[in-house]
């Protein structure tokens, strides 16, 4: 039997955190999973996971996921059962998170997802990029054969059928 869940999606609420009386530390959050297809009225909707995480992963969802920040998630469901206050029995049921994975960089702000607005980063990082194609003359089919990790400085002239 297999019993894997494997998702990614956005945190609905910040992360509720406890430590039990032995020691343990956990870590319970909602997921918000888009689903892939949209409703009658064209609408997308979503599917809200609860997750459960243990020890120092559970420490780690504390401090750096908070509520609208992407996180994949890859655990097992489990189900299990309490009596409420009004003494109802309740199933629920969650997914055990064996790994958290944040999707998103600690500074991002409320889950806006710097990666397709634009971040600096990547501007940043395009310009060096830019700065050094200029720098090359733009010419990519030469190659320093002196700054290549991969020359052993030797050249091979064999007759085998590729280049």
């Amino acid at each position: 039997m297999i019993n894997r869940f494997i998702g990614v999606g956005r945190l609905v609420r910040d992360p509720d955190f406890e430590v039990t009386q032995s020691g343990m530390q956990i870590a319970s959050f909602t997921l918000a999973i888009n689903r892939t297809f949209t409703n009658a009225q064209g609408e997308r909707e979503a599917d809200y996971i609860n997750c459960v995480v243990f020890k120092k992963q559970a420490e780690n969802v504390n401090q750096y996921l908070s509520k609208g920040k992407l996180a994949g998630i890859d655990g097992r469901l489990q189900s299990r059962s309490y009596e409420n206050k009004e003494g109802q029995k309740v199933f629920v049921t969650e997914v055990i998170c064996d790994s958290v994975q944040f999707l998103e960089p600690k500074d991002s702000q409320n889950g806006s997802n710097s990666y397709q607005n634009g971040s600096s980063y990547q501007n940043s990082n395009n310009n060096t990029q830019n700065q050094q194609s200029a720098d090359k003359g733009q010419n990519k089919t030469n190659y320093d054969q002196q700054n290549n990790p991969f020359s052993n400085g030797n050249q091979f002239d064999d007759d085998l059928p590729f280049d």
